[in-house]
C-alpha cells in the first residue's frame, strides 16, 4: 500500500481510523438522544390531563383541597394539593403544586400521603384545547371561581424551552466520553494510533551508573553510547557512527531495564520507555501507527533514547508458517524496521531494547544498522553479587557480624532480583523475631526460603512417613558426602518446605562454576538415586516421593548421550533445541531428535546403561556405610535438621575405613560448555 502523506505521516491510517471515528460519533449521538428523552421526561416536567387540571383548580377553592391521580407508568398514586400559581399560555397551562405519593398506613391500611415529600414542588404541563370549546370554557370558569393566582404569557422563549434538552445532551456526551476513554486506554477516544511511550526527564529518572552493580562488563560496553549523546562531535569529526540500536540480552532479573535507565540518566537526554506489548492491538494498523508516532515524538526530542522492554513480544521472526503474512504484529514489526534504518532514517535517536529470548527475534532486527550491538547482561559472579548486596543493604540495619562476601559465596547463580528478595526476606525474618538488626542467621534462613520454599511446620506427618522421609534424605546426604566431584552438603532436613517437598538435602557449591565434567554429571545422578535406593534397602519398597529425583536423573543422562557426547554413542549431538539459553527448561518441553528409529533405540539403551551403572554404585555405597545411614536417620528424627558439621561428625563416627571426601581431584574427562546443568545449589527434594 502506498502512503500519500509523505514523510510527515500526518494522515496515518486515514481509512481505518476515519471509519472507526464515524462509527463512534454515530453511537455517541444515538446514546445522547436516548438519554435526553429519558432525562427530560422524568426530571424536568410532568404532564397532566386537562380534566385533572380543572378538577385541581376547582378543589383549590377549599382550604385543604386536593385530587389523587395514578401514575400510568409506575402505578403509584400521587396527591396533588395547594395550587398556588397558574400561568396560562395559548395552548397550555403551567401550574406549580405540591405532590406527595400515597402510602398505606400500618393501622387500617388507609392511603395517606408521605409526609417527608409533601412539600416537594412539581411543575406540571397541561395541554389546553384551542378555541371556545366546552373544555376551554370549563377551564376558564374554574379559574375565575378559584382563588388561584393566575397570569398570562405569550409563547415561551425557545432557548428556555430547549435548555433541559441541551443540558441532557451535554451530560450524556460527558458520560459517554468518559466510558470510551476508559475502553480506549490513555488519551482521547480518537487517539488509538498515539504512542503509549512514557517520557522521562533526567530529574525523573535519578539513576546513574553508580546505582548499577554486578554487571561491570555491560556498563563498560554502553559507556560509548553515553559519550556519543554527550559529545557527538567527537565521533562525527572522524566519520564514526554510533550504533543505531543496542540490544540488552540476559536472564530475567539481571538489571537490563535498570541499565537502560542509567544510560539515560548519565547522558542527560529524554528517555522514552514502553514495552513491546504496548504496540500490539486488536485493530489492524494501530501498532504500526504507534511506532511511527513514537519516532515522530523522539525526533522532536532528539537526541534521545527509546527503550523497548520485552522486545520479543513485538519482534518475533516472520515467515514461521503462520497463516496470513500481513497480520497486525508483522505490520508493526515492518514499521519498526523502516523507522530504525529505512529510506529516511532518523538521526540522534538511539533505540535500546531488552529481551531474554534473542533466538526468537527476526534476523532483520539483528543486522548491522538496526540492533547492531548486543550487550550481554549475565548473572553476576561472586564479586558482582557482593556489590549488588552493598546496594540493597543501604537501608537495612545490619549486625556487625554480617559479612557480605560470605553471603555472596553461598548464593551462586543468584541474579540482582534474587539478591534483593533475599535481603528483604532476611529483614522480614529479623523483624518477626523482634531483633534490632539483621544477622547472618537471618540471611542463611533467607537463602533456604528463596531456594527451597517456606517452612511448613504445621504440616503433620505420621511416624511411618516421617521415618521414610528421614531415610530418603539421609541417602541423598550420605552419597553426596561419600562421592568426589560433588558439592558439599550444607544441610539435611525433614521439615516440609515449598509446595510439595517433605524434606530436602541442600548442597552449596564452593564457588562459581561454568563447566561440568562427565564425572561430575555421573556423581550428580548418583546423588539423586541415593534417596530412593535407601528406601528400597530399608523397606524393600519405594514411594512416590522419588519422582522428581528420577526425572532429573533421566534428563541428565539423556543430555549426556544426545547433547554432550559423553557416552558410547560417540561425539555426536542428536538433539536440537530452540530454547532460550537464558530461560529454564519448561515442564514437558520437547526436543527435536535428528536421528533414525534405530539410533533412537540405541540412545534409549545407552541412557538406561548409564542409569543402571549409577544404581549399582549407589547401592554399594549404601551397603558399605549402612551404619552411617542408620545413625543419620535417627538424628534427623530427633532434631529434624542436621548441618554440615554434625553430618561430618556422624560420618566419622560410624563409617568404617577411609572416606573419599568431596573435593578429591580426579583426572579430567570430557567437559561440556553448556550452562543447562549448572545450578546455584543442588537441592534434592521429596515431591
Amino acid at each position: 500500500m502506498s502512503n500519500e502523506n509523505g514523510p510527515g505521516r500526518s494522515g496515518m491510517d486515514k481509512g481505518g481510523m476515519s471509519g472507526m471515528n464515524l462509527f463512534a460519533i454515530v453511537i455517541l449521538v444515538l446514546l445522547a438522544g436516548l438519554l435526553t428523552v429519558v432525562v427530560s421526561s422524568r426530571f424536568f416536567h410532568q404532564t397532566m390531563r386537562d380534566s385533572d387540571l380543572i378538577r385541581l383548580i376547582q378543589a383549590s377553592k377549599e382550604p385543604h383541597g386536593h385530587i389523587d391521580i395514578r401514575d400510568e407508568q409506575s402505578g403509584t398514586i400521587y396527591r396533588y394539593s395547594n395550587l398556588r400559581s397558574l400561568v396560562i399560555h395559548d395552548q397550555y397551562a403551567t401550574a406549580v403544586v405540591e405532590r406527595a405519593p400515597l402510602v398505606p398506613t400500618k393501622i387500617g391500611g388507609e392511603m395517606k400521603p408521605d409526609g417527608e415529600k409533601l412539600n416537594k414542588k412539581v411543575r406540571i404541563l397541561a395541554n389546553l384545547p384551542p378555541g371556545d370549546g366546552k373544555v376551554r370554557s370549563e377551564f376558564e370558569q374554574a379559574v375565575i371561581e378559584s382563588k388561584v393566582e393566575r397570569s398570562f404569557a405569550g409563547p415561551p422563549n425557545p432557548l428556555e424551552q430547549a435548555s433541559p434538552y441541551i443540558l441532557s445532551i451535554l451530560i450524556g456526551l460527558l458520560v459517554i466520553y468518559i466510558m470510551v476513554r476508559r475502553l480506549a486506554g490513555a488519551g482521547s477516544p480518537m487517539s488509538f494510533g498515539r504512542s503509549r511511550g512514557k517520557l522521562y526527564a533526567q530529574e525523573d529518572l535519578g539513576v546513574t551508573f553508580n546505582d548499577v552493580a554486578g554487571i561491570d562488563e555491560a556498563v563498560e560496553e554502553v559507556r560509548e553510547v553515553v559519550d556519543f549523546l554527550r559529545m557527538p562531535e567527537k565521533y562525527q569529526r572522524l566519520g564514526g557512527r554510533i550504533p543505531k540500536g543496542v540490544l540488552l540480552v540476559g536472564p530475567p532479573g539481571t538489571g537490563k531495564t535498570l541499565l537502560a535507565k542509567a544510560i539515560a540518566g548519565e547522558a542527560g537526554v529524554p528517555f522514552f520507555s514502553l514495552s513491546g506489548s504496548d504496540f500490539v492491538e486488536m485493530f489492524v494498523g494501530v501498532g504500526a501507527a504507534r511506532v511511527r508516532d513514537m519516532f515522530l515524538q523522539a525526533e522532536a526530542k532528539a537526541p534521545c533514547i527509546i527503550f523497548i522492554d520485552e522486545l520479543d513480544a513485538l519482534g518475533k521472526s516472520r515467515g514461521n508458517g503462520q497463516m496470513g503474512g500481513h497480520d497486525e504484529r508483522e505490520q508493526t514489526l515492518n514499521a519498526l524496521l523502516v523507522e530504525m534504518d529505512g529510506f529516511g532514517s532518523n538521526s540522534g535517536v538511539i533505540v535500546m531494547a531488552a529481551t531474554n529470548r534473542p533466538e526468537t527475534l527476526d534476523p532483520a532486527l539483528l543486522r548491522p544498522g538496526r540492533f547492531d550491538r548486543h550487550v550481554l547482561v549475565d548473572r553476576p559472579d561472586i564479586k558482582g553479587r557482593e556489590d549488588i548486596l552493598k546496594v540493597h543493604v543501604k537501608q537495612v540495619k545490619l549486625d556487625p557480624s554480617v559479612e557480605l562476601r560470605e553471603i555472596a559465596a553461598i548464593t551462586p547463580g543468584f541474579v540482582g532480583a534474587d539478591l534483593a528478595n533475599l535481603v528483604n526476606e532476611a529483614a522480614l525474618l529479623a523483624a518477626r523475631k523482634e531483633k534490632n538488626s539483621v544477622g547472618m542467621a537471618e540471611f542463611n534462613d533467607g537463602v533456604e526460603r528463596v531456594t527451597a520454599g517456606l517452612e511448613k511446620k504445621q504440616r503433620v506427618m505420621n511416624d511411618e512417613e516421617k521415618l521414610r522421609v528421614a531415610y530418603h534424605e539421609s541417602g541423598h546426604a550420605l552419597v553426596a558426602y561419600s562421592l568426589p566431584n560433588t558439592d558439599p552438603v550444607h544441610k539435611v532436613s525433614i521439615i516440609p518446605r515449598g509446595l510439595a517437598a517433605l524434606g530436602y538435602t541442600m548442597q552449596r557449591p564452593e564457588g562459581d562454576r561454568f563447566l561440568m565434567t562427565q564425572s561430575e554429571l555421573e556423581s550428580r545422578i548418583q546423588v539423586l538415586f541415593g534417596g530412593t535406593l535407601a528406601e528400597e534397602m530399608i523397606y524393600s519398597d519405594i514411594s512416590t516421593g522419588a519422582s522428581n529425583d528420577l526425572e532429573r536423573a533421566s534428563e541428565i543422562a539423556r543430555n549426556m548421550v544426545m547433547q554432550y557426547g559423553m557416552s558410547r554413542m560417540g561425539r555426536v549431538c542428536y538433539k536440537s533445541s530452540h530454547r532460550s539459553p537464558f530461560l529454564a527448561a519448561a515442564a514437558g518441553e520437547e526436543y527435536s531428535s535428528n536421528c533414525s528409529e534405530t539410533t533412537q533405540r540405541e540412545i534409549d539403551q545407552e541412557v538406561r546403561r548409564i542409569l543402571d551403572e549409577a544404581n549399582e554404585r549407589v547401592r554399594h555405597i549404601l551397603e558399605v556405610r549402612r551404619s552411617s545411614l542408620e545413625a543419620l536417620t535417627r538424628r534427623l528424627i530427633e532434631v529434624e535438621s542436621v548441618d554440615a558439621d554434625e553430618l561430618k561428625r556422624i560420618m566419622n563416627a560410624n563409617s568404617p575405613g577411609p572416606l573419599v571426601v568431596p573435593g578429591t581431584t580426579v583426572s579430567p574427562r570430557i567437559t561440556s560448555d553448556s550452562q543447562d546443568n549448572l545450578s546455584s545449589g543442588s537441592i534434592q527434594q521429596r515431591g
